[in-house]
């Protein structure tokens, strides 16, 4: 798909959200229409991820359908609920309802009120996550370090690659939030990487594609550096209860 008809695209993206938001939101302050289809650089297979403020709502939800084609993603919010699931997403590392409202096409009635949102979307963002601490950070070094030791050793090709599959999301949201850059789930994983430090992602990449094919050798090595990075391997005093009721009792 070229240019052109990536443009065409969003155009009739950005048709389609309106008309959500005028026959299924009927009373809604404002919304912002956002996602890669949005920005031009989405495919046929992607949609519209669409938050949608009412002025007030006794709870908010979430819905999804197809409108002209588009499947829609639906968040809605008043600006209460909607606070709190930014500041939510934002503590978590992963500000993905802040990067809608940053990076949405605003629409609706109350314009003005939409953008002093927006700015603050945007401001959290350019802010950066929080510093990695406490048992948060201690869960994760713990995971990536577990994880990396099921490399080690002799194992069928079918293993490894099975290990590095729950490996990746581990070790990227360690790479990026430990230099102080927001983490992505799935696919924005790779792109925040890139985004980052393209060097740091083409090696990262290239461990991860012999690791999938059976080879772990390199992506053990990431991740032995990265925990070094961070005080070394992280196991000892962990102590994780599968009972709420019952108490830890390995020290």
């Amino acid at each position: 798909m070229d240019d052109i008809q990536k443009n065409i695209l969003a155009e009739r993206a950005l048709a389609a959200a309106r008309r959500c938001v005028a026959s299924r939101y009927v009373g809604a302050a404002f919304a912002y229409a956002a996602g890669s289809i949005m920005r031009g650089e989405g495919t046929t297979f992607s949609d519209i991820d669409l938050v949608v403020v009412f002025p007030s709502l006794e709870r908010a939800w979430r819905e999804s359908f197809t409108e002209d084609g588009f499947p829609v993603e639906v968040f809605v919010h008043d600006p209460q609920t909607l606070a709190h699931y930014l500041h939510q997403d934002a503590d978590s590392g992963y500000p993905i309802m802040a990067n809608m409202v940053a990076t949405g096409c605003i629409m609706g009635s109350e314009i003005d009120s939409a953008r002093v949102i927006q700015a603050k979307a945007a401001s959290m963002l350019a802010a950066g996550p929080k510093p990695l601490a406490g048992a948060d950070y201690d869960l994760l070094r713990y995971q990536v370090t577990d994880l990396a030791d099921d490399l080690r050793g002799t194992r069928p090709p079918e293993e490894i690659a099975a290990i590095a599959a729950l490996l990746y999301q581990k070790l990227a949201d360690l790479m990026l939030l430990g230099r102080g850059v927001w983490a992505g789930r799935g696919k924005w994983a790779p792109r925040l990487m890139r985004e980052f430090d393209a060097q740091l992602a083409a090696e990262f990449d290239a461990a991860f594609s012999l690791a999938a094919a059976g080879d772990g050798t390199r992506f053990l090595a990431l991740a032995d550096r990265e925990l070094a990075l961070h005080g070394g391997r992280k196991l000892d005093g962990r102590c994780l209860s599968t009972n709420s009721r019952a108490p830890c009792s390995r020290q």
